[in-house]
């Protein structure tokens, strides 16, 4: 009796959860509780791009089948980073901003979207970029500071963590379209302009109020499917990204560092993504899994090809029997069961760099 009743308050949990993907409003928390604020790309992006005229969506089969059973538009076969940070925080899911009906920014909001990057220029037009991610937080704060008063508004402001995961297509963007800056700036030249971006981004949610911030760092890009398929490679790695990825996560490490000395009261906690990935495309095995080059949905070469779902120009593709087998669901995004891996262990696992916390110590951080 006690088994099934484990069962059935465990079964009421994770049916609760989904609840509130789509039903914030009523969600008791305690006063004190940290809320949680998300900026960034498509590895966030719980579904702000369902609601804009992109084609940079996911919401459509086989995205969301793993564990939502249906499409949310998020980029994997089920949950994300930020999902698993909110269950480990007794929050509900974080609401995509753009979710129609979304009024509740207590538990805070979700702003990132597919395809976005530090950059204005990075898919201009076809993204929320970094920029108006900044402009709606700063409408969030306003409507927290009418709604609960200053006080109460900014003591939640100073409590919350600020996630963030950016820049990657910044650097993957002018490789896919043969862009000329690639020719007209150093790369020390560019990835200066994208971290002194994502510097300005986060001083001025600094200046409203922020305190606690968490980075992804840039994953090993030359080896991901979508970039095995670039023209010419003929599956091989497109070593030639390296050194812009190399550089940022050096450069954006040392600025992390700078900021903390700098900015009263300012913690952080630098997520390194680069070396939990390049391990499992390394050692897959090791992690559980069988596949790390080739992506469980897609076309062409390692699945590399952006077509999973069949929605974005290319309508064939091909779909694994397996997702748990797969590091990669489509062609630069992560399974389920990578992406869990990866929250425990920056959650509260030993960290890659100094100066920073792990992310239980930055929530539980005053």
């Amino acid at each position: 009796m006690m088994r099934f009743s484990l069962h059935f308050w465990a079964l009421c949990t994770i049916l609760l959860n989904i609840a509130c993907h789509t039903c914030q409003e009523h969600v008791w928390l305690p006063g004190n509780h940290v809320a949680l604020f998300i900026f960034g790309d498509s590895v966030f992006d719980a579904g702000n791009n369902n609601d804009i005229n992109t084609t940079s969506q996911a919401n459509y089969f086989p995205y969301g089948e793993s564990f939502f059973k249906n499409p949310t538009g998020r980029f994997s076969d089920g949950r994300i980073i930020p999902d698993f940070i909110a269950e480990y925080v007794k929050l509900p899911f974080i609401p995509p901003y753009l979710q129609p009906g979304n009024h509740d920014f207590s538990i805070g909001v979700n702003f990132a979207s597919g395809g976005a990057g530090a950059l204005d220029e990075t898919n201009k037009g076809k993204v929320i970029n970094l920029g108006t991610q900044l402009g709606y937080f700063k409408e969030v704060s306003q409507h927290l500071r009418k709604k609960l008063g200053d006080a109460e508004a900014k003591a939640l402001l100073s409590r919350a963590v600020y996630l963030f995961n950016v820049g990657s297509n910044d650097y993957i963007v002018p490789f896919k379209i043969n862009s000329s800056v690639l020719q007209s700036y150093t790369p020390k030249e560019f990835v200066g302009q994208v971290i002194g971006n994502i510097t300005e981004v986060t001083q001025d949610i600094y200046k409203i109020g922020g305190r606690k911030f968490a980075f992804g760092n840039i994953v090993p890009l030359s080896c991901v499917p979508l970039l095995r398929t670039h023209e010419g490679q003929n599956g091989a790695c497109l070593d030639q990204i390296t050194p812009f990825v190399e550089l940022h996560n050096k450069e954006f490490s040392k600025l992390l560092q700078k900021l903390q000395r700098e900015l009263k009261g300012f913690k952080y906690s630098l997520l390194d993504v680069y070396t939990f990935l390049k391990e499992r495309m390394d050692h897959p095995s090791k992690y559980g899994f069988k596949e790390s080059k080739v992506a469980c949905c897609g076309s062409g070469p390692y699945g590399g090809i952006f077509s999973c779902g069949g929605k974005r120009g290319v309508t064939e593709y091909e779909l694994c029997d397996n997702v748990n087998d797969y590091v990669f669901f489509d062609s630069i995004h992560l399974t389920e069961k990578a992406y869990e891996q990866f929250s425990k262990q920056v959650w509260d696992g030993k960290l890659s760099f100094k100066g920073g916390y792990n992310l239980q110590s930055l929530f539980e951080l005053n």
